[in-house]
């Protein structure tokens, strides 16, 4: 869990996957460190202590998602990614602000499930395993009115029941038929999709299922597999659904994250028609829930003063002054995220843990293709990518995706019928398959 790691540990798994950036690391790392500490205080204390939310500002391409898609693996918190261009303000048609703390209840019931499930793990197993021998040696109506006969049979039933144990235990029975019931679960009608009310169509889901009776289908299955159906229902079954939703609601204020991704698109000056009307007022939206507000969920009511916001937007056509002043305050950390030099992208097709020329690498050999990249082959793509986002738009890391996949097209295209199986990919194999588009400026453009 990265709030027990220390800023400089969190640093380092970022530095697995991202190159450079190191200050937004460093913020980011930070930002997670006092959650921690801030839950090592007293109560008293511990509420006014509030996260010091931040905005991670750069143009596309250098690592802002990035940082956001590795910080939801490390965190064991509630924790989400949203688009601000995906809300729009109360009384528009679509989703409304306050959804992203909706959102974010279900990661954190998500996440509690799963840690209960290993809690109830093992007795969920014994339960399985019961309710299999029952299957197995079904207990017969009794007839007998003489007590020792009866007695006998028990008797008799748990000697058979004991060596069917045995031999489930041993898996000699994964492949016998047994019968099992399986409740269909039904499709989710959406009756409401905006100004609030998406989570309706689920709690009127929930009503019905409570009201309805449940369906049953008889199926026929394998033992290894009607465990797994058995599993499920049972490890379900064990799990409070109360101490669930409470934990989550605890979790989520104290804990939870919100990455808030393309903040730049909802800032600007005000329009007063086109499909740019509701973003004064999705920030406006913003206010409430970023500094402090009580928000209701199908779980129960939850409070946001506590959760953290971290922002990020690229600014090309707005600046973050364009903000509202009042949205301004609520982020105070700014981080400035760097462009990329020459040397970035060389780090960045041969340094991270599943750098893009490993990928390919990888992917090919799934052919029977020995895919190298050398050193001068490595670097004339970083040259490339270096010169194309110099003289055409920027768009950061992106441009190495472009750029390889026109690389390796050939041989991705031939690979399963090629004959010699080992490519090397050096300075003049990359420059023979790109030298005629980049000469063609008007042609790069379109397809560099």
């Amino acid at each position: 869990m990265a709030e027990s790691m220390t800023p400089r540990q969190v640093v380092a798994e970022l530095d697995k996957y991202i190159v450079g950036q190191n200050a937004a690391k460093k913020a980011v790392a930070v930002a997670i460190r006092n959650r921690w500490r801030r839950q090592q205080l007293s109560p008293e204390l511990r509420t006014d202590i509030t996260p010091k939310n931040i905005i991670l500002i750069g143009p596309t391409g250098v690592g802002k998602t990035e940082i956001a898609r590795r910080l939801a693996q490390l965190v064991g918190a509630p924790f989400i990614k949203v688009e601000a261009t995906k809300f729009t303000e109360v009384g528009y048609v679509g989703r409304d602000v306050e959804s992203i703390i909706r959102d974010l209840m279900e990661a954190g019931i998500g996440l509690v499930k799963a840690e209960m499930r290993v809690q109830v793990q093992n007795k969920a197993k014994d339960r399985v395993t019961e309710r299999l021998l029952d299957m197995l040696v079904p207990t017969p109506k009794s007839n007998s009115w003489e007590p020792e006969q009866e007695k006998e049979e028990q008797e008799r039933r748990q000697r058979t029941r004991d060596k069917m144990r045995a031999k489930l235990e041993a898996g000699e029975l994964e492949d016998r038929v047994v019968e099992l019931t399986v409740e269909q679960k039904a499709v989710p009608v959406q009756i409401f999709s905006s100004m609030g009310m998406e989570n309706m169509d689920v709690d009127l889901q929930n009503m019905f299922d409570k009201i309805m009776p449940k369906n049953g289908q008889p199926r026929q299955l394998a033992i290894k597999d009607a465990r797994k159906l058995l599993l499920e229902q049972e490890t379900e079954a064990l799990i409070d659904r109360a101490a669930v939703a409470e934990q989550t609601v605890e979790r989520v204020e104290n804990q939870g994250i919100v990455f808030l991704d393309e903040i730049d698109k909802v800032c600007g000056p005000s329009a007063g028609h086109g499909p740019d009307v509701s973003r004064q007022g999705v920030q406006r939206d913003l206010l409430p829930v970023v500094e402090g507000t009580t928000v209701n969920t199908k779980h129960g009511p939850v409070k946001t003063d506590h959760i953290l916001f971290i922002a990020a937007g690229a600014f090309h056509t707005s600046k973050p002054a364009d903000l509202m002043p009042e949205l301004q305050g609520r982020f105070p950390i700014r981080v400035e995220l760097t462009d990329l030099t020459k040397p970035d992208f060389l780090r960045i097709l041969t340094e991270p843990k599943h750098a893009l020329t490993k990928q390919y690498a990888e992917l090919l050999k799934t052919e029977g293709v020995d895919l190298e990249f050398t050193k001068d082959g490595i670097e004339a793509i970083a040259d490339i990518a270096f010169d194309v986002n110099r003289t055409h738009q920027n768009i950061g890391a992106r441009r190495l995706h472009t750029i390889l996949e026109k690389v390796v097209e050939e041989v991705s295209f031939e690979g399963p019928d090629l004959v010699e199986k080992r490519v090397v990919v050096d300075a003049k194999f990359v420059h023979d398959r790109l030298g005629a588009i980049i000469q063609r400026e008007d042609l790069s453009k379109f397809i560099l």
